[in-house]
Formats: C-alpha cells, sequence, structure tokens
C-alpha cells in the first residue's frame, strides 16, 4: 500500500528559482497555473530562492541605490512595459505595483525558507502565495516582520516560528549559500524554471512550460 510519503516521493516536480520582489516571477508562477489547470497530475513546485538585492542591500535591509548594476532608468521603463503586457496576457490585473525597487524579499525567503523545513508543502504554498499576494496585489512591504507574521498567522505558521527564522544567523548564513549555489549553477536570472535537466528563462507562457515538461 502506498503510503504518503511515497506518493509525495513519486510526484513529479518542477524547480523554480525566483525572488519575491521580481514581478516576472509572480507573473511566471500565474503561467505555471495556467499550465497546471491542464494537467492531469500533479506537478509539485520545488522552489528555490534567488537574492536579486544582493548587492544593493545595506545592513539595515534598505536598499542603496546609488550601487551600479549596469540598470538604468531605460531598463525600468523597458521592464515596466513588460509586466504590464504580461499582466494582461496572465490576466493579472489585480496586480497594483510594477516594480517593487524599495523592498528587500530576504526576510520574507528566510521564513519562507522555514516555512518549507517546518511544516507540509501546502501550508508553505499557501504561504509563498500570501507573500506573492500581499506585494504584488497589496502593495505590503514583505520585508517587514510584523506583516510576515501577519501572512504566516493566517495560513497556520505560528508566531513564534517566524520570529525565530528571522533571529537565526545559521539559518541566513544557510539561505545566503543557497544563494551562491544558485550562482554556480549558472542561474542568471529569475525566474528560471528546470525540468529534467532542462531550463526556461522569464515569465514564459504555458505552452511553453509544456513543452518543457511534455516534450510537445
Amino acid at each position: 500500500m502506498m503510503t504518503d510519503a511515497d506518493a509525495e516521493s513519486t510526484t513529479e516536480r518542477i524547480t523554480i528559482y525566483s525572488d519575491y520582489v521580481c514581478p516576472f516571477c509572480y507573473l511566471g508562477r500565474r503561467s505555471l497555473a495556467e499550465y497546471q489547470d491542464g494537467r492531469e497530475e500533479e506537478l509539485r513546485i520545488d522552489w528555490q530562492p534567488y537574492d536579486l538585492r544582493a548587492g544593493k542591500r545595506n545592513p539595515d535591509g534598505t536598499i542603496d541605490h546609488d550601487v551600479d548594476d549596469g540598470k538604468d532608468e531605460s531598463y525600468y521603463e523597458q521592464a515596466k512595459k513588460n509586466v504590464r503586457r504580461l499582466q494582461e496576457e496572465y490576466g493579472a490585473d489585480e496586480m497594483e505595483l510594477d516594480l517593487a525597487t524599495e523592498v528587500d524579499s530576504l526576510p520574507a525567503q528566510l521564513v519562507s525558507v522555514a516555512v518549507r523545513e517546518q511544516y507540509d508543502h501546502e501550508t508553505w504554498l499557501d504561504f509563498d502565495e500570501a507573500v506573492f499576494a500581499a506585494l504584488w496585489h497589496d502593495g505590503r512591504d514583505i520585508g517587514d516582520a510584523d506583516v510576515l507574521v501577519d501572512l504566516a498567522d493566517d495560513v497556520g505558521v505560528d508566531e513564534s516560528d517566524v520570529r525565530d527564522a528571522l533571529a537565526d544567523e545559521e539559518r541566513r548564513a544557510a539561505l545566503r549559500e543557497q544563494f551562491r549555489e544558485a550562482r554556480e549553477a549558472k542561474i542568471t536570472g529569475v525566474p528560471t524554471f528546470v525540468y529534467d535537466g532542462r531550463a526556461a528563462r522569464g515569465a514564459v507562457p504555458p505552452e511553453q512550460l509544456q513543452r518543457l515538461v511534455d516534450g510537445v
């Protein structure tokens, strides 16, 4: 007789490298959800955190916009246009923001990793989706501990687990190691979807995700 653990181990998985402050990561998840709706079998999300703010983060978590990362005003204007285009394409008109340049996602990623380790997959997925919605629908600061506590409480995660994750320096160091491993894996932008050694980068349409996974 197959147990829940056995069923979980045999479920197909798609790896996604993403950062909550990336609008294309949110839109890419919308595309993935649309693709998943047409699948008979579950495709489990194997989330891998990625840090878009690494080179611009001050010790207090604020973002230093004076750091030259090669992205000028024309880059951001084009990014906004691309976001608006994909909003229409993926039915994401509820997005309140085009970009979230002032928000640091590191606290949210710390808590998300802790939830994934300490709770079941569905609880983590609910929290993950709540973080995306809080930022991109409601314009809330997902770098704020109290916001993360509220989001966690809504999906059944204890406040103490959130506070402990944020204060855990070993967990913070482990997360930085995950970021380093992503770079070593040649992940240079997000979202990046990986399946069976093949990859697709960007908020690609459901048809491209189908080709990536199903080969059709």
